[in-house]
């Protein structure tokens, strides 16, 4: 195993081991998830921290799974660092999304790395745009075609708020990875101009949205 692979399994032991001591202890739990009243009453650490405590194993382990399937794929184009960066940026700009779009609901709270690992799947996206998902691991699809495809279901989930699953944390955290991966390999500008272009409708749509007050 190289020093790549083991940046990955660190990753996803810690969310392992921090969630496992969330669900056996509420106190702890509570201490750290993502709960606006506490972050605006200046406890930033749980934009990072509630990244890491999953509701239960069924939660945590979709999440670790998905991180796992794509996470190579970001460390072979952009290395340990790189991964690292697209990991930890798209985990913080997807819980400050959705603080921006709970500011005013003091109750809101939520844990879980899906905004972390939502980016790492963006990253793989962009890098490597003709690869083929399983939607619902069965059905193949284009990746970017997947991609595409979440953010504009993402965008009437948040509209429509009929489940209490936080897909605002989910489009930041893919706004991170779009993003953190154009910075760190312009490249895919000249070799995949169409897809960043493709990719970058449904952020252009989220914030058309907001302005005209519909979200």
């Amino acid at each position: 195993m190289g020093g790549i692979d083991l940046v990955i399994i660190a990753v996803i032991a810690a969310n392992v081991l921090m969630s496992f001591k969330g669900f056996k202890d509420s106190q702890f739990f509570n201490k750290y998830k993502f709960e606006v009243s506490s972050i605006k009453a200046g406890d930033k650490i749980r934009v990072l921290s509630s990244g890491f405590l999953h509701v239960d194993t069924t939660h945590l382990f979709v999440n670790m799974l998905t991180l796992y399937f794509f996470a190579s794929s970001v460390t072979s184009f952009l290395g340990t660092t790189g991964f690292l960066l697209v990991y930890f940026g798209s985990l913080i700009i997807g819980n400050l999304l959705s603080l921006y779009f709970h500011k005013e609901d003091y109750a809101y709270t939520a844990v879980g790395a899906s905004g972390a690992v939502v980016g790492v799947l963006y990253a793989a996206i962009l890098l490597q745009p003709d690869m083929m998902l399983g939607l619902f691991f069965i059905i193949p699809m284009p990746a970017y075609v997947f991609g595409i495809g979440y953010l504009f279901y993402s965008i009437w989930a948040m509209k429509a708020r009929r489940d209490n699953v936080g897909h605002d944390a989910h489009f930041g955290g893919a706004m991170g990875g779009y993003f953190i991966t154009l910075l760190l390999s312009p490249w895919v500008l000249k070799e995949h101009l169409l897809m960043v272009i493709l990719l970058a409708v449904p952020i252009l749509v989220l914030f058309v949205l907001q302005k005209m007050g519909k979200l």
